[in-house]
């Protein structure tokens, strides 16, 4: 039961209509009861694994909350390490070895759950007293499949106080899972059909056809990880719930070290408050900032995966940051050469460009199926480009025709567009709030009649699975 299915969407459906109809005290007893009947019909094997870690880690919480000596430094390491394992275990294919079913979104709720503990005994938050609304607070099904990572103080107190019908929130909840509908079923999906073409075969290409498929990839992982994030917070502000922003238009980036403000904001704070800040952060000198900070993202390669590329794919963004504070005056000098002022448009383009270079190279380590064919890849790029295949109909054998070619280049250019504007300050699902009810009811028609159209257009119905759903 995936956030694009019809059987998610009755099921949403059935708990909006309980959770309306039901006083307002008791409505968090029916998020908790949907996030267990989600997780039963998703992963019923796994949910003995969620229950555990979430007691172990309620029982450390109203433990910390005591004091702060060598016990309960001892005591966070310890509850830490329990939650840790079956993440582990998960990562290392030992659940399937028994088979057992890995539990869903346990990557995203095992970070969710040390940052509570931390925060608890950091004083920051009081621990939830109440067993059953902290694993409501873990469990939320709009969210647990993939993120956003959701903080205690941000996401438990709209969880239990019950909300109102909200006519407003409920109609931009509906215009997100539109959007997020688009971006999945539209870009992702059609994406996905070249960039599985290229990277699942790729002795057969030459090196144009790899910088095609890398850099549709970069969207593809864009557009299916927004969309699973744009889906979640439309289901929960239906509820009358907000979830954090994940995103911030990580492509208009100028440096790798923006793009990480932006890009899956929920990973990067918490990487850099649990372990980037506590291993001391930019406190003790430059070097040592260096070497946190390059830990903090070996941290966030191995969270994606066991194997060794996700690890060099941490690697290769650390290296990017750290090489990125130490050329900060050479980059200087080249645009003072160049005559290239430091406000201009001409260097916030340049920047943009190298930026989503670098971080297309990443990615292509991070999709190829090991680390050597990955780094195989990027060398013919360069070894074996050829561009003319963009100007003989070549790039049509890759599975899409140049129809389907052309609704995903139309895709793309209106979802550059919508970011374009949003980069601006300028919040597209607001001003379209403002347009009268005929209007609002009319682009939402043509945003449904889009999707069902252009979005399954040439191959069939069935989406593909949301790629951070792996992770």
């Amino acid at each position: 039961m995936v956030y694009i299915s019809f059987n998610f969407y009755l099921f949403v459906v059935i708990a909006l209509v309980f959770y309306y109809i039901c006083p307002m005290k008791m409505r968090w007893c029916i998020l908790l009861l949907a996030d267990i009947m989600f997780y039963l019909s998703v992963c019923k094997s796994g949910l003995w694994i969620l229950f555990a870690t979430v007691l172990v880690s309620y029982v450390a919480a109203v433990l910390l909350e005591r004091g702060h000596g060598t016990g309960q430094k001892l005591l966070l390491a310890g509850a830490v390490i329990l939650v840790i394992v079956p993440w582990f275990l998960a990562r290392n294919g030992n659940f399937e070895s028994y088979h057992l079913s890995v539990p869903i979104g346990i990557s995203f709720y095992t970070m969710q759950i040390i940052a509570y503990m931390t925060d608890v005994y950091r004083g920051e938050i009081a621990p939830q007293k109440n067993l059953a609304k902290y694993a409501l607070f873990v469990t939320f099904f709009p969210q647990i499949l993939q993120g956003p990572i959701p903080r205690y103080e941000q996401l438990g107190q709209q969880l239990f106080q019950g909300h109102l019908f909200d006519e407003d929130k409920f109609t931009r909840g509906f215009y997100l899972i539109v959007w997020g509908f688009f971006l999945k079923l539209v870009i992702a999906d059609k994406a996905a059909v070249i960039v599985n073409a290229v990277f699942d075969n790729f002795p057969a290409y030459s090196g144009g056809y790899i910088w095609f498929a890398s850099i549709l990839y970069s969207i593809q992982l864009y557009a299916d990880f927004l969309a699973c994030t744009t889906l979640a917070q439309g289901v929960s502000m239906l509820f009358g719930i907000e979830l954090a922003q994940n995103f911030g238009r990580p492509y208009f980036a100028v440096s790798v070290k923006d793009f990480w403000r932006r890009w899956h904001i929920s990973l990067s704070s918490w990487l850099r408050d649990y372990v980037y800040i506590p291993l001391g952060g930019n406190r003790k000198g430059k070097w040592r900032k260096h070497l946190n900070l390059f830990t903090a993202f070996l941290v966030s390669g191995i969270w994606h995966g066991a194997d060794l590329k996700y690890l060099v794919w941490g690697g290769i963004h650390g290296f990017y940051q750290v090489a990125g504070d130490g050329l900060g005056g050479f980059k200087g000098k080249i645009y003072a050469w160049l005559k290239i002022g430091p406000d201009s448009k001409g260097k916030r383009w340049f920047e943009q460009a190298g930026t989503f270079l670098l971080v297309n190279f990443a990615w292509i380590i991070f999709r190829a199926d090991t680390l050597g064919i990955g780094l195989k890849m990027i060398k013919h790029m360069f070894s074996e480009f050829t561009p003319w295949i963009f100007f003989n109909d070549r790039i049509f054998t890759l599975g899409l025709g140049w129809k389907e070619m052309g609704v995903l280049l139309l895709a793309v250019v209106l979802l550059f567009a919508v970011e374009r504007k949003q980069e601006q300050g300028i919040v597209v699902s607001e001003h379209i709030m403002r347009q009268k009810l005929p209007v609002r009811w009319l682009l939402c028609m043509v945003g449904i009649c889009t999707v069902m159209v252009f979005g399954t257009y040439g191959f069939g119905f069935e989406a593909q699975d949301f790629i951070y759903g792996g992770f």
